[in-house]
């Protein structure tokens, strides 16, 4: 009879330290935190430190994607670091055209991306995506009053980077994006006193050598945005890229593809492959765009996969399935 009790009692604690495993909650070992020192993006022993990842689309158009199996799966498979929360400023359920409750929908969301990358230990770019709005100066107080938020929500995590003006366009100038972006700098430093600001530049950001003549200063931790698509964009933009490295300009692309610019059409592996060189050679961090199911060229999952996680090579597209050699 004791020999039963005692292995009864084995076993129920055994139920019970499982149990009490199982509702513990996950943390993910915290990242180091990043700076900028020259054109680097270095760890605090000053070693360099190269972003890959993902882009979101917008998240009022793909939400679905943005989850934590998602976020651990391209850790694990794909090899990522960092992941990008595309937040539309403007189009279809923007952040400063919709209403509030769109807007708090919209918070929840980055509130959640940035738990899900908190625990696959990701990176996690909060972008103020703007694109239709052209200028940011257009909700110039909205950027200051949401990055004012999110800096004081996130000051203490250290894998947080913001993004405070996707691609400036329609003819907006640096003396207005600069003078935009002293202000939203301001307001994140006033929280935050370290986090790495990734500013835009003029015409989609690519023109980073114009930025590298009068660049933001006062400020420590801040980088500047190059895109590219690679069926439009190749040597030229380089150039542009090397004169501003030259300058000591630090770049982050935080958005780029192989299809041609407007996101859609044939991709050019063998540029995309030279702009693979150029970035490793310069060190330079890259977020490719984007995760979804959307039906263009540069979309990562093929428009017929309905996963939001555990894709296999046939559910990506060409794109998803280039970028993903890439990573690893």
């Amino acid at each position: 009879m004791k020999t039963k009790i005692r292995t009864y009692l084995i076993c129920l604690l055994a139920v019970l330290c499982t149990i009490t495993l199982e509702c513990m909650p996950v943390h993910a070992a915290k990242l180091p935190s990043l700076k900028v020192k020259g054109t680097q993006l270095v760890n605090a022993k000053g070693k360099t430190v190269r972003l890959k990842g993902v882009s979101t689309h917008g998240l009022s158009w793909y939400p679905e994607y943005v989850n934590q199996k998602a976020f651990t799966y391209m850790k694990k498979n794909w090899k990522i670091n960092a992941v990008r929360l595309a937040l539309y400023t403007s189009e279809y359920n923007g952040y400063c055209t919709g209403d509030a409750a769109n807007r708090k929908a919209l918070e929840q969301r980055i509130d959640k991306g940035v738990k899900y990358a908190t625990k696959a230990g990701l990176y996690v770019i909060i972008d103020w995506h703007i694109l239709s709005d052209g200028s940011p100066k257009t909700y110039e107080k909205e950027a200051v009053s949401f990055f004012k938020k999110m800096a004081s929500k996130y000051r203490k995590h250290t894998n947080v980077i913001y993004e405070i003006c996707n691609e400036p366009n329609g003819g907006t100038s640096w003396t207005d994006i600069k003078s935009y972006a002293k202000k939203v700098v301001k307001a994140i430093r006033s929280k935050d006193k370290k986090a790495v600001i990734l500013i835009g530049t003029p015409n989609w950001s690519q023109d980073v050598d114009i930025a590298a003549q009068d660049p933001v200063k006062g400020y420590k931790n801040l980088m500047y945005t190059l895109h590219f698509y690679a069926g439009t964009h190749g040597e030229y933009l380089r150039q542009k890229a090397q004169a501003a490295l030259d300058q000591g300009l630090p770049l982050f692309v935080s958005e780029f593809g192989i299809s041609d610019a407007s996101g859609n059409g044939a991709l050019n592996q063998a540029e995309g492959s030279q702009w693979m060189k150029f970035l490793k050679k310069n060190k330079i961090s890259a977020i490719g765009w984007s995760l979804s199911n959307k039906e263009e060229s540069s979309a990562l999952i093929q428009s017929s996969s309905k996963k939001t996680s555990g894709w296999k090579s046939k559910d990506l597209t060409p794109w998803g399935k280039w970028l993903v050699k890439q990573f690893k």
